[in-house]
């Protein structure tokens, strides 16, 4: 069984790519809904209850960690939520598998990130994310529990709501409108596709050889923002423009929108050249990223059937 906290985009790729392994699924989350394939099984409430938690990990080979808590409330709420579940799937005796993302290593002090790089970061969001993943090695080099983590970057895809390659840049983009974009949209940035990271997570979740360890999730190379936009453009048989969001902007719109607000403190990662580097894990497992051109066209399609309301 494996059980998978947390069905946004990515756990909701995860569950996809476990389904078609023929794996037995249980999602978590505090709606019950999610769009999940038929018979995985979903179970309804707030992860911070340990006890719900522990009922819901019950059974479970392999525990997923895949839940992000609104962006302006991850000091309050991120912690907690990890130690529910990595106390759940302890009891459980299950494998825990970590979705982190790149923030613990603050700005760039190598050309390319790899997972050896110095968790150096001075934002808020970049050390509470480095202290996370210590308090997950701390679990498993004292034997409480087997852990493996992953980290993408910046994502986009099918069911993408949140992210520097969601709707708001497809869908202008797709219209033939100028996309708003962060930072420079002139520099290099890795962005990661969603079925990328599922497909990464089951490899974690079902491969030993992953414990103990870091893995950045396999992407293409890394490409500008214009280029992405003109992609997408492109596949949608359209031409469109690229406009950055200026950052005094960016802090007048935190005002009134406080998620928007706390981007300001991560625009180093779009102001100048932030390549992650994936072989480590494509060596390893034999496992590349879905060609940009493919990703691209498949979340253009997803979004033409599912527009957001």
């Amino acid at each position: 069984m494996h059980v998978v906290f947390g069905t946004g985009a990515l756990g909701a790729a995860l569950i996809d790519e476990l389904v078609a392994r023929g794996e037995s699924v249980r999602a978590v989350n505090r709606s019950g809904t999610g769009d999940v394939p038929d018979g995985v099984d979903i179970r309804v409430g707030d992860v911070r209850n340990h006890s719900f938690a522990q009922a819901a990990a019950s059974g479970a080979s392999t525990v997923y960690f895949a839940l992000n808590p609104p962006y302006h409330q991850w000091t309050e709420l991120f912690p907690g939520l990890q130690e529910s579940v990595i106390e759940a799937a302890t009891v459980a005796g299950a494998k825990l598998v970590a979705l982190e993302n790149l923030y613990m290593y603050g700005v760039p002090q190598e050309d390319v990130l790899t997972e050896t790089h110095p968790m150096a970061a001075e934002t808020r969001k970049g050390r509470l994310r480095a202290e996370m993943h210590q308090r997950l090695m701390r679990a498993h080099e004292a034997g409480q529990i087997r852990v493996a983590a992953a980290r993408p970057s910046d994502y986009f895809g099918p069911r993408t709501v949140a992210s520097a390659g969601d709707y708001r840049v497809f869908g202008r983009a797709m219209a033939g409108k100028t996309a708003r974009v962060l930072g420079n949209p002139n520099v290099p940035h890795t962005y990661t596709y969603t079925a990328d990271v599922g497909r990464a997570l089951a490899v974690l979740g079902t491969d030993e050889r992953s414990d103990g360890q870091v893995w950045h999730v396999p992407s293409p190379p890394p490409i500008t923002a214009s280029e992405l936009v003109s992609r997408i453009a492109a596949a949608a048989g359209t031409t469109a423009k690229t406009t950055a969001v200026p950052r005094p902007i960016l802090r007048m719109i935190g005002l009134f929108n406080k998620p928007a607000g706390e981007l300001v403190e991560m625009l180093y990662e779009f102001e100048q050249p932030f390549r992650m580097d994936s072989s480590k894990f494509e060596t390893t497992f034999g496992i590349a990223a879905t060609p940009l051109g493919d990703a691209i066209e498949a979340t253009v399609a997803w979004y033409r059937d599912n527009p957001p309301k």
